[in-house]
């Protein structure tokens, strides 16, 4: 399953749509005021499905991921100097990414991939795409992206 991750250019806070390989309207995620940062998954129907939230006051940054309102897991930057990583506490799954911080890897407990992610750098807002093995793991796929990308944007 492919799924095209969009920025919204005009959002006082971050906003953006996520469309399949047909250009339908798969989620969108909206922004709220919050501490640390508060982003709501929305169905192509428009219901809440989940969200990532931004906890505060730690080391380094952590989020954590919620579907509907029970709590589904973690991720956390790891301390590294060239490669990113990340720490999550969800389905043993595992991050890696290069050096540019634009291309990642999910990884399961066992080595397989579960999804690949590549950001388009030739576009003025952030663009990514989702290569996801499994359907059924699209929505934990974007959250980890969504706390990706929020994490990197904190740092700017």
């Amino acid at each position: 399953m492919k799924l095209l991750f969009k920025q919204r250019i005009f959002s006082w806070f971050d906003s953006y749509d996520v469309y399949d390989q047909n250009d339908n309207t798969v989620f969108t995620v909206k922004g709220e005021l919050s501490w640390g940062h508060l982003l709501r998954i929305y169905d192509a129907a428009g219901n809440n499905i989940g969200h990532i939230q931004e906890k505060v006051l730690t080391f380094l940054p952590k989020f954590e991921m919620y579907i509907g309102n029970k709590y589904a897991g973690s991720i956390r930057k790891e301390f590294t100097f060239f490669i990113p990583k990340f720490d999550i506490d969800f389905k043993g799954w595992y991050v890696e990414g290069d050096f540019f911080e634009w291309d990642y890897r999910i990884y399961d407990s066992t080595g397989g991939i579960v999804a690949t992610i590549s950001k388009d750098v030739l576009n003025f807002v952030d663009v990514y795409e989702l290569d996801i093995s499994n359907p059924e793991d699209a929505i934990y796929v974007l959250m980890l992206v969504l706390a990706i990308d929020a994490e990197k944007c904190s740092r700017r």
